[in-house]
């Protein structure tokens, strides 16, 4: 009798796995119809090569706090590659100590995203760079005092004349961008447990994560964050069913408003790419929200009118945890010595 019962039992476990295999295996299906994994290799990008000679530049501009009036700021100050590829602040501090108006989305995988900026006002990596470097509020240069800067350094002209051969001018604003992003195109972070997930190991992800990433879709969180990078990809509304109060949602900030001047994306915001998400609080373009399950619950009466559950919130958040990928290994550069010719640094605070 005992030796039918452990049979039995052997019999029901066997026919148990075999349902979470088929049913894990249908949710992989199903999650491909909305998502992608990050590649293993660097991406190409419009009208610019990315080369070992460009990248290498590219991450010495990142860097470089030399292309700032103040000598002090660099993109790596805002979007610090230690720290998820943002700077961990509500908004990020500026020249003159100035507070920005905006959370500082992750350089990582930024890629993959359809346009830069919350508002999508710099259409790729090039122009995202130009941006903060000529703001008021950021960097506070101009394209003739970067240029004037790297020309006064022998080691950044040999640098731009190797990553832009062929060149009469090598060193100039727009090849400073250039290098910028072909830099930022290597900073990618594939192989996260999604990823894993997506490319077959159904095993990966726990149930409760699983459970998470059903529910993901089937709330229609995945309408708007999907793709490669989980996001980024498209324009909506901050509100679809529910403006979030003024804390979260400042009236002044309209969004896309202020570059297409369009009553109808008044509060509308490029949707964030939730890759590593965990990693870049505080979260959204107000940066107003620390806890990541709290930014759940909003999007979910804001974006989809309901109020989801407890155990509904940390599913997903679970879920979301497993965006996390290998973080780009990146070594500090050894910059160029300045000269007599490098413009000196401005005074960021008047005497």
């Amino acid at each position: 009798m005992t030796s039918k019962i452990a049979v039995a039992l052997m019999a029901g476990a066997a026919v148990l796995a075999a349902s979470q295999i088929a049913s894990a295996n249908e949710l992989l299906e199903e999650a491909k119809d909305y998502f992608q994994p990050i590649p293993s290799v660097v991406p190409a990008v419009k009208d610019n090569a990315v080369t070992s000679d460009k990248i290498e530049l590219g991450k010495m501009l990142f860097f470089e706090p030399r292309l700032s009036s103040s000598a002090l700021i660099s993109c790596n100050t805002c979007h610090n590659l230690g720290m998820g590829g943002d700077d961990n602040l509500e908004t990020s501090i500026g020249h003159g100590w100035q507070k920005g108006p905006r959370n500082a989305p992750t350089v990582l995988n930024a890629v993959f995203n359809i346009a830069q900026f919350w508002d999508g006002r710099a259409e790729d990596l090039k122009a995202q760079a130009k941006g903060p470097v000529q703001a008021g509020v950021e960097m506070a240069s101009t394209p003739e005092r970067v240029e004037t800067t790297l020309k006064s350094m022998p080691a950044y002209v040999e640098a731009f004349t190797k990553a832009f051969p062929g060149e009469e001018k090598p060193v100039t604003f727009d090849n400073m961008a250039k290098a910028i992003e072909a830099f930022e195109a290597t900073l990618i972070t594939p192989y996260s447990r999604f990823d894993q997930f997506l490319e077959g190991n159904t095993k990966v992800m726990t149930a409760m994560e699983q459970e998470g990433l059903q529910l993901f879709m089937d709330k229609g969180c995945s309408a708007c964050h999907a793709g490669v990078n989980i996001g980024g990809e498209g324009y909506y509304p901050f509100g679809v069913v529910e403006k979030p109060g003024a804390d979260i949602l400042p009236s002044g900030d309209k969004g896309r408003f202020a570059v297409t001047k369009t009553a109808d994306e008044e509060y509308v915001f490029r949707a964030g790419p939730l890759r590593n998400i965990e990693l870049t609080a505080p979260y959204f373009h107000s940066g107003k929200v620390w806890d990541l399950e709290q930014a759940v619950a909003i999007m979910a009466t804001s974006q989809l009118g309901e109020e989801m559950s407890d155990e509904e919130i940390k599913k997903i958040t679970a879920f979301l945890k497993t965006l996390t990928g290998e973080q780009p290994k990146v070594d500090y550069p050894i910059l160029p010595v300045e000269t007599q010719e490098t413009p000196k640094p401005e005074a960021m605070v008047a005497k």
